[in-house]
């Protein structure tokens, strides 16, 4: 390796980095004026234009903060955690897609790396919990652990699925670029919804958002896994959060909305990036739009959902993708057949989602009004 790679590599690591921080001071500020509207408040207003430079003040003021560390930690792993928790989203970016030309490494296997990488987040933060000789530290990451053991699968199976539909439409099934290749005009969000609904679920337990917020309760455990972090090493920690909501929105829009495909987009390639924003965006502001009305969920309601209904409907829906491909390369169905049967599967095994959810919510209820009424 020359000088010149090198410092070409530097050159692309820092304009990357430097990239996903600006995409997560946007996604702070969308996410402080998307509440306010929600809830009739006006949110940021005064620092700057709409409030726009608020996050850019508070990120400075942390950077300026004085750095307080507890003498009982472990002083290495302490320091170390933070890095440990944004390396692996920071490399994810690394074979994001941004349109069909505009892509740093076209892995074939882009869909296994992403899948990889994912859980190792969660390496950070039960070292960051168990450094800070903490308790309630201590907890979190327990907390964090166990959430992500739960909600990997379902998401695993749901990106696995993608990966077996895309196999009827072109060579490439396990990268991303393909991905998007094979949906063409139409995304697979129509073919399963189930899966979509699955992935967001499992995407919001994996970054830790209401109602999966459950490491971090501060009214049980005051902060979770980074209750002794302060300053920046304490902004690293919101950094990966909103770093992982918009990596998990960039990939469900390259997994289930076409990513760049839209009107006029192979003739004019310019506007690739500019649909794939729009359908990120889209994402972003549906979960804002979750967090507003909805509270948390306790631990044991989060692990239920999980492996009672979550893990076995995901399962059932990956072995209906892989069953209905299996038989469209064996009969040389229509990709409009096959698609058109995993559609009407995944509606139904939606509405049966759905209604044992509604059923078990009932009876839940039932038991409460006559425990009540003894």
């Amino acid at each position: 390796m020359t000088l010149l790679d090198l410092i070409t590599i530097a050159v692309i690591v820092f304009v990357l980095f430097n990239g996903v921080l600006t995409v997560v001071l946007g996604v702070i500020w969308a996410e402080r004026k998307a509440l306010a509207r929600l809830q009739q408040r006006v949110g940021p207003s005064r620092t700057g234009p709409s409030g726009i430079l608020q996050t850019a003040a508070d990120a400075v003021k942390l950077m300026l903060k004085e750095d307080v560390r507890p003498g009982s930690v472990n002083r290495l792993i302490f320091y170390l955690a933070p890095l440990l928790i944004f390396t692996p989203i920071f490399m994810l970016w690394m074979v994001l897609p941004f349109s069909s030309g505009l892509i740093l490494s076209d892995l074939d296997i882009g869909l296994f790396y992403v899948v990889a990488i994912l859980g190792l987040s969660v390496v950070g933060h039960v070292l960051a919990g168990w450094a800070s000789n903490n308790k309630y530290a201590l907890l979190g990451s327990a907390r964090n652990a166990a959430q992500l053991i739960s909600y990997e699968l379902p998401l695993v199976f749901a990106v696995l699925a993608v990966g077996l539909l895309a196999q009827t439409a072109t060579d490439r099934p396990f990268s991303l670029a393909g991905i998007v290749e094979a949906q063409g005009g139409v995304p697979y969000l129509l073919i399963m919804p189930l899966g979509f609904a699955l992935f967001l679920v499992g995407a919001l337990a994996e970054t830790a958002r209401i109602p999966f917020d459950i490491p971090h309760a501060e009214e049980e455990i005051v902060g979770g896994a980074f209750v002794e972090y302060s300053g920046i090493r304490w902004g690293v920690f919101f950094l990966t959060e909103y770093a992982g909501l918009a990596t998990m929105a960039f990939l469900a829009a390259i997994l289930f909305l076409g990513g760049w495909n839209g009107p006029f987009s192979d003739q004019f390639p310019p506007l690739q990036p500019l649909y794939l924003i729009l359908k990120i965006s889209a994402i972003i502001l549906l979960v804002f739009w979750i967090r507003a009305p909805l509270p948390r969920l306790r631990i044991d309601q989060l692990m239920a959902f999980a492996w009672k209904l979550a893990i076995p409907a995901s399962l059932v829906n990956l072995v209906v993708v892989a069953t209905v491909v299996y038989a469209q390369q064996r009969n040389d169905w229509e990709l409009w057949l096959a698609g058109g049967i995993i559609s009407v599967v995944s509606i139904a095994l939606a509405v049966v989602t759905g209604f044992i959810i509604q059923r078990r919510r009932e009876q839940r209820l039932n038991q409460f009004r006559q425990r009540w009424a003894q």
